[in-house]
């Protein structure tokens, strides 16, 4: 009996444990930490491509990219990397057209302002009208990058240019900015008589000596014939028409630095920036390199005469390089939020004044500069000229004829002849 009421004690406690083991809550399937607060989930890793056509400023675009990383760690829990590529300025253009037709868009990418009513055209840009940043754009910035009523690109280049100058070099010699080719002229000879030589040719990419004839062409242009361009994509033009530009080049080319096809845009501008020449037809975007170089200089800018016409001594005025959101993107979300990001309340300021570009957004509350008030001055006097608008095949061909003129293998009749043959072709393509 004894073996019996043992057994039967064993059994109820056996019993009574399974028991409160059935009725025991379920183990939490979330780890609580120490605190007794849920462990965060781990972030959604992701990549960016962004493309971008100005090497000049890699330092200052990786590090924005950097804070956008940390930015959407922080908020968004995403863990984003961000691949900032920039290819040479000559490449650019031939590398993101591969890309774009060969099935690996980035996921954003600059483009020229002027190139936006092609690229929309062909699908590649995304429609951005209704995010937060198109508010911020200046009305008069927000025309340049919209087509057929979309806001299609950020701003991101704003600017008033011309030619640079060194300040201290024209006060020594007296010197004040010209107002006709003839003015120039005089200038080069005050300064060679100083010991100073005039321009810094820096010719080894075919943008840059391009940039004579942007300056040339949009004075001339804007000054004079108003209705050439719209004349050139009739076919109804020529660069005859124009011949007036050879003036500044010839008198630029002849007052010169040595070597120019062996002198690169960054090295140019670090020699300017050291006294080697008074003058530099280069944009403001050359600014950071040269003030890097010597934070001393008195840095200015002037405009480029054309002929004795003082209503075609202007600088440019335009917006150039803009960043687009390709469509296709698979990271459309976090690719918009970059595109926004570039306009940030907080960090954009500090961007753009590294860059040395313009304010364009209610968001940038920094100073300009002393050579953008330069610029300034002159679009205040009615003294400026829209950015012409004119086939990226067409630029790249006054660029290459250029350095060819330089060198002496193509002469000035076969350089009109030519830029003719290059606009009709484009325009020919473009029906």
């Amino acid at each position: 009996m004894k073996k019996f009421l043992a057994i039967a004690l064993a059994l109820c406690v056996v019993f009574s444990l399974t028991a409160c083991g059935g009725n025991a809550p379920a183990p939490s399937k979330s780890p609580v930490a120490s605190s007794g607060n849920p462990t965060p989930a781990a972030p959604r890793e992701a990549e960016l491509t962004i493309m971008m056509s100005f090497p000049q400023y890699m330092d200052q675009w990786e590090t924005y990219c950097r804070q956008f990383e940390e930015k959407m760690l922080k908020e968004e829990n995403i863990k984003v990397k961000v691949n900032l590529e920039m290819p040479s300025s000559d490449q650019y253009e031939s590398i993101l057209q591969a890309r774009l037709t060969g099935d690996d868009a980035p996921d954003l990418y600059t483009l020229h302002a002027n190139n936006i009513g092609t690229y929309y055209k062909a699908g590649n840009l995304t429609d951005l009208s209704n995010e937060p940043l198109a508010d911020k754009i200046y009305v008069d910035v927000k025309k340049t990058v919209t087509a057929e009523g979309k806001l299609v690109a950020v701003p991101l280049e704003s600017m008033a240019w011309g030619v640079l100058y060194n300040k201290d070099i024209f006060d020594e010699c007296g010197l004040q900015p010209p107002k006709t080719l003839s003015d120039l002229e005089a200038i080069c000879e005050a300064l060679k008589a100083k010991g100073y030589t005039p321009f810094m040719l820096a010719f080894q990419e075919q943008w840059v000596p391009q940039l004579m004839t942007a300056l040339t062409l949009g004075g001339k242009v804007s000054g004079e014939l108003t209705d050439w361009v719209d004349r050139m994509y009739a076919d109804q033009g020529s660069y005859e028409e124009v011949r007036d530009i050879f003036g500044p080049i010839d008198l630029i080319m002849k007052n010169g630095t040595d070597r120019a096809m062996e002198q690169g845009s960054e090295a140019g501008a670090a020699d300017f920036a050291n006294g080697k020449a008074a003058m530099f037809v280069q944009g403001t975007w050359a600014a950071k390199t040269i003030m890097d170089t010597n934070p001393n200089m008195k840095l200015g800018v002037l405009a480029l005469p054309v002929n004795e016409n003082e209503n075609c001594t202007r600088v440019n005025l335009a917006t150039s390089t803009t960043l687009a959101v390709h469509p296709d993107s698979k990271e459309m979300d976090l690719a918009l939020k970059f595109a926004n990001y570039v306009l940030d309340d907080e960090d954009s300021s500090e961007l753009f004044q590294s860059c040395g570009f313009n304010p364009l957004a209610t968001c940038h509350d920094y100073e300009s500069a002393s050579w953008v008030a330069d610029a300034s001055d002159y679009v205040a006097r009615g003294r400026a000229y829209q950015d012409l608008v004119l086939p990226s095949s067409v630029t790249d061909e006054q660029g290459k004829l250029l350095q060819e003129y330089y060198i002496g293998t193509v002469t000035k009749e076969e350089i009109i002849r030519r830029l003719d043959e290059a606009f009709r072709n484009a325009n020919k393509i473009s029906k």
